[in-house]
């Protein structure tokens, strides 16, 4: 059935329901765990449209952490027929790729290494901190 199913609302749409989808599953995930999202890009108007790196900044500005970024070639690419005489006729590559973001709720609130502010005297001796 449609109804509740993302994959059928147009991207910005779909963008702002993920913003929901990634705050829910920030509250309700237990510290120094992870979770999983298998998203693929898509294109509008022979233009890709790059939802894997959206997605990432989504769960990014919901708190999450990027644990690791699997990139999964797609093996069932339909190749052939429709698809691959429309490649040619209209000039665009097939995706035959997505991503896997392993996002991790991090164990506190502890500050980032920005905020702690690095003591640049010990990667750089001479240097000192910049300004």
């Amino acid at each position: 059935s449609k109804e509740g199913d993302l994959s059928f609302f147009d991207i910005d749409e779909f963008l702002k329901e993920m913003k929901k989808v990634a705050k829910e599953s920030f509250r309700v995930l237990k510290s120094g765990r992870q979770c999983a999202i298998l998203i693929g890009d898509t294109r509008r108007k022979k233009h890709v449209i790059p939802l894997g790196f959206k997605l990432i900044n989504i769960y990014l500005d919901a708190g999450f952490k990027l644990r690791d970024l699997v990139i999964k070639r797609q093996h069932n690419c339909k190749t052939t027929g429709f698809w691959y005489t429309n490649s040619i006729k209209y000039n665009f590559l097939l995706l035959a790729h997505e991503y896997l973001p392993i996002f991790e709720k991090p164990k506190s609130s502890a500050l980032s290494v920005e905020e702690k502010g690095l003591d640049y005297g010990l990667i750089f001796p001479t240097l000192g901190k910049p300004p």
